[in-house]
């Protein structure tokens, strides 16, 4: 392409653009609701999206806060979703994490299964020893210390509720030590904490480490091993390393599921603005017969004439991002500071680290992603009436017809 004939591409580029939007603007409230439309869908896509990426980023926090920190050291035969290997899961604390727990960048803790007596009724329940000075955990150890014979101990909100426990109560707890003699003692409620994690409060009580290697008489040994970030992940002989990938895929495969159930909802919007997108690529060229033939008696060739109506479609969308964003970017970022009450907690999803309120996230590759989409869906619906324009006449269309 010559430089003269590059720059009649641009002007006839900029005449069908200029087209377009006079054509656009021309069609008054009709545009306009189908921008209305075609920008709801970008702001429900957007939010919707929002509250999964903020659901699963909370989550996260909350999980890792108060229960795996940067990940975990287990006892090779420990499963948590056996609750047969629990009492055979225990170890002497392997040394090459010693330094790592005196610098209190690691937590042992020692698991074993037990049965309480509320009431005179009888429950089984974990019993989980930890130190009472760690600080990696959000759990309120601090509690556990005392300078009596009472052994005190600290519950989950939603133990406490079940079993009818308050702080000052006292609990008989019967277990059976490593040689398999049975043992009970009272043990007092010293402090009850509030979390969204499960699997740190249903049917768990917390104790001091030293009082439960005394009670099954494993002296320095655990059953997994929190870390954080600064502990050097290395192979240690008896233990596996679980990192956060596998520590979480229960909630990324929750949320996953989510995001995956909710494309019906924006499958639902999406078509709605579609059609009212097709209705009016229809009506628009049924309409404009005349028009389209004077543009060809002009010398527009039928090429041109489909990109200016393809283009036409295509608008509404790009029209349609700065009306959502209007409204929208002021919504949304409102909603991410309060939050969206959702009236259900952990316990209706099934899953830890959910609270009543979800805080939306929105990363740019979330809003690009949806205003590609959008566009691309756009720009197809707005193209395909305008096949019809292939085969027309331009003597069919300057006497109102459409070439058969």
């Amino acid at each position: 392409m010559t430089c003269g004939q590059s720059d009649v591409f641009k002007k006839e580029e900029i005449v069908i653009l200029k087209l377009a939007f006079r054509n656009i603007f021309g069609a008054g409230l009709r545009t306009w609701l189908n921008v209305f439309i075609l920008s709801l869908a970008y702001f429900a896509i957007i939010l919707m999206q929002g509250m999964f990426e903020g659901w699963q980023k909370d989550a996260t926090i909350q999980i890792r806060q108060w229960d795996i920190g940067a990940g975990q050291f287990r006892q090779e035969n420990y499963d948590p979703y056996d609750p047969f290997t629990i009492d055979e899961s225990h170890a002497p604390i392997p040394e090459e994490l010693e330094k790592d727990i005196n610098e209190k960048n690691a937590v042992p803790i020692l698991i074993a299964s037990a049965t309480v007596f509320p009431e005179g009724r009888m429950r089984r329940v974990l019993l989980k020893g930890i130190a009472p000075e760690q600080q990696l955990l959000k759990i309120p150890t601090k509690f556990q210390s005392n300078n009596s014979d009472e052994i005190n101990v600290v519950i989950g909100s939603r133990m406490a509720k079940s079993m009818d426990l308050k702080i000052g109560d006292y609990l008989t707890i019967r277990w059976r030590d490593k040689f398999g003699t049975f043992d009970a003692v009272d043990v007092k409620i010293a402090q009850i904490f509030n979390t969204t994690v499960l699997t740190i409060d249903a049917n768990q009580i917390w104790i001091s480490r030293k009082n439960l290697e005394e009670m099954l008489e494993m002296e320095n040994e655990a059953t997994l091993i929190v870390i954080n970030e600064k502990v050097d992940i290395s192979e240690i002989s008896g233990w596996k390393f679980r990192d956060l990938d596998f520590l979480l895929q229960d909630l990324n495969a929750m949320v996953q599921a989510k995001k995956v159930g909710s494309i019906f909802f924006f499958f639902i919007l999406l078509f709605m603005a579609m059609i009212a997108i097709f209705d009016t690529q229809i009506l628009s060229i049924f309409r404009r017969r005349k028009e389209m033939g004077t543009m060809m008696a002009l010398g527009m060739t039928r090429q041109k004439i489909i990109r200016l109506f393809t283009l036409e479609g295509s608008l509404h969308a790009l029209l349609a991002i700065f009306m959502g964003a209007i409204y929208g970017i002021p919504l949304l970022n409102y909603l991410s500071i309060v939050g969206i009450k959702i009236g259900m907690s952990a316990e209706d999803f099934g899953l830890s680290g959910i609270t009543d309120s979800l805080y939306p996230q929105y990363g740019w590759k979330l809003v690009v992603g949806t205003i590609v989409i959008v566009l691309f869906t756009t720009t197809i619906v707005s193209y395909l009436p305008t096949r019809k324009i292939a085969k027309l006449k331009p003597t069919d269309a300057l006497r109102g017809k459409m070439t058969k």
